[in-house]
């Protein structure tokens, strides 16, 4: 459950430490106190979406911080190695800042605001207004239906099946094409196949190419640098080189070294000056012999690489892109001139497929028309508690259309029917609940799938709007009812429900130093008289009011204490 709710420079909140505890906890405050801001708190520690305009003006950052205690055995910590701390709880903290960035900790760890909404979504489910719309979207029925059920496991094997069939429809749409069609893209194929191979590519062509062609463009200059460096390395008919005057200098070293030890190293090192430059005037020579240029080479080089600028332009950025291209090219014919081959083997296949997928389809199926028939029993059950005894609830099915009949979800269209009045016939709910019969089946439906969670805490922001009265009493005790095994915080404008609490919150707003300021501050029993009063009767209380709300008070309490430990 979650036991503190820390909040810092969230909206109108610039810092607050919320309590709650075990049970029915409710908050209460005037339109626009900031009652929802609290919830979005809540959102936020959990991973949920947020808005940078969250951060109280002014501020450099928001961060709210929820410790978790009493936890369910949750997988997660084991696969994100994160622990308890020693007294079994969980600290989450997400802080959120202007550019939009979120970091994000569980018990000191940093995690991902993905990590952190897989992790929230065990801990906590949160109900606002907004989920009343699902419940008359019909795409989102067979998602209720199947999480009632139990059927998620069976329906995710049923996805796997229907992808694997699907990827087989896609290869044999890309191969299937008409006469023409084909003819055209061998034709096509074939030319560009035949184009690649005259032209005889190979990697790495282009650079060699580019490198000779630099030597060429300068053969003059480079001839005549090697020529010179010969001559002044070996010489010629005129004057010796390099070579033959080190060799000189070193005999003449040589003939005196036994006078001196130091005229000894000055030949030693003559010597090997010598053999060095001896070294370089033969790798002069080679080179210049290699120097050998034809006068139609440079034409040859620049017609080559005129025909790999023209083939790259249709083909490729480089001669490897244009023989990567090259074997695609000869796949696809070989794919094309084989595809009646082909179609008739992955027709065989997806035909395989399709029956595999239909006996899970199936399945599947059955087990969904078993759950909706207990899930109507639950519905309508949980309705004649909240005051709508007359209700009549069923899952309508549908067969699915298109060529297959089925598509990811399974082989069913699924959507919920009611009656709300006897003799009534059974239509879509969207076109028979009022916004007060559907906040009492979204909080049916909603207690009825939080059965089969191990979720420990509920969060429910306004859904009673448009109820009152007797139903208004109605909703108040199913929540008191699920309070008993469930933590439940719940933002509410009826008296009904906020007398039925066992911790009372009011959310109020005021002023300090020219900013406007939210305060959130559990009520004891006399200040929770005078906010019942005020929910009564608003700003002016009056006497009546509050014996009104002492009432409202000992008839939550006679109702709590009729619990027994087995009634539900």
């Amino acid at each position: 459950m979650l036991s503190l709710l820390h909040i810092e420079n969230i909206a109108l909140i610039e810092s607050a430490d919320i309590r709650f505890d075990r049970g029915f906890n409710v908050l209460t405050g005037e339109t626009g106190a900031g009652k929802s801001i609290v919830v979005d708190a809540i959102g936020a520690v959990i991973g949920e979406r947020t808005s940078r305009d969250l951060i109280r003006t002014g501020a450099k950052s928001a961060l709210v911080s929820g410790v978790f205690s009493r936890l369910p055995e949750l997988h997660w910590l084991a696969e994100n190695g994160v622990s308890p701390d020693e007294e079994g709880c969980l600290l989450l903290q997400r802080e959120l800042q202007p550019d939009g960035r979120n970091v994000c900790r569980v018990n000191g760890r940093p995690v991902t605001v993905a990590q952190l909404r897989e992790l929230g979504r065990q801990l906590l489910n949160i109900h606002g207004q907004h989920n009343g719309q699902q419940l008359l979207d019909e795409n989102c029925h067979i998602d209720y239906l199947d999480s009632f059920g139990e059927l998620i496991p069976a329906r995710e094997e049923f996805e796997k099946a229907y992808n694997v069939l699907s990827a087989t429809q896609r290869e044999i749409r890309g191969l299937e094409m008409d006469e023409m069609e084909k003819g055209r893209r061998i034709d096509t194929l074939t030319f560009q196949i035949s184009e690649l191979e005259r032209a005889e590519l190979k990697p790495g062509e282009e650079e060699s190419l580019q490198a000779r062609r630099a030597i060429l463009r300068n053969a003059g200059k480079l001839m005549d640098a090697v020529e010179q460096a010969h001559i002044a390395l070996s010489g010629d008919d005129e004057e010796a080189g390099a070579v033959s005057r080190l060799a000189d200098a070193g005999q003449s070293l040589r003939v005196v070294s036994s006078v001196s030890g130091e005229l000894g190293e000055l030949s030693e090192k003559a010597e090997e000056v010598r053999c060095a430059a001896e070294d370089l005037a033969e790798l002069v020579r080679d080179l210049r012999e290699q120097f050998d240029f034809s006068p139609d080479e440079l034409d040859q080089l620049e017609s080559r690489l005129d025909v790999l600028y023209r083939l790259k332009k249709k083909y490729g950025g480089s001669v490897e892109e244009m023989l990567d291209y090259l074997e695609r090219c000869r796949r696809e014919l070989a794919q094309i001139e084989d595809a009646d081959d082909t179609l008739e083997r992955l027709k065989k296949r997806l035909q395989q497929e399709v029956e595999a997928a239909w006996a899970l389809g199936g399945q599947l199926s059955t087990a969904r028309h078993q759950a909706a028939e207990r899930l109507r029993e639950r519905i309508e059950s949980e309705l004649a508690q909240l005051d709508m005894p007359k209700v009549r609830f069923r899952v309508a099915f549908r067969p699915k259309t298109g060529e297959l009949e089925m598509d990811v979800t399974g082989m069913d269209q699924v959507e919920f029917l009611m009656s709300a009045n006897v003799g009534e016939a059974l239509k879509p709910i969207q076109k028979v609940a009022s916004g007060g019969e559907l906040a009492r089946i979204m909080l049916a439906l909603k207690n009825v799938l939080a059965e089969n969670e191990s979720i420990s805490t509920m969060v429910f922001d306004e859904v009673d709007t448009g109820v009152s009265g007797r139903a208004a009493q109605k909703v108040a005790r199913k929540m008191a009812s699920v309070a008993r095994t469930k933590q439940v915080l719940c933002v509410t404008h009826l008296p009904q429900i906020a007398a039925m609490a066992d911790f009372h919150f009011s959310v109020e707003k005021g002023e300090r130093d020219g900013r406007t300021y939210t305060r959130v501050a559990l009520l004891d029993e006399e200040k929770r008289r005078e906010e019942l009063a005020r929910l009564t009767s608003g700003d002016a209380v009056t006497a009546g009011a509050l014996e009104n709300a002492g009432e409202l008070l000992q008839e939550a309490e006679r109702f709590k204490a009729s619990f027994s430990e087995d009634s539900p």
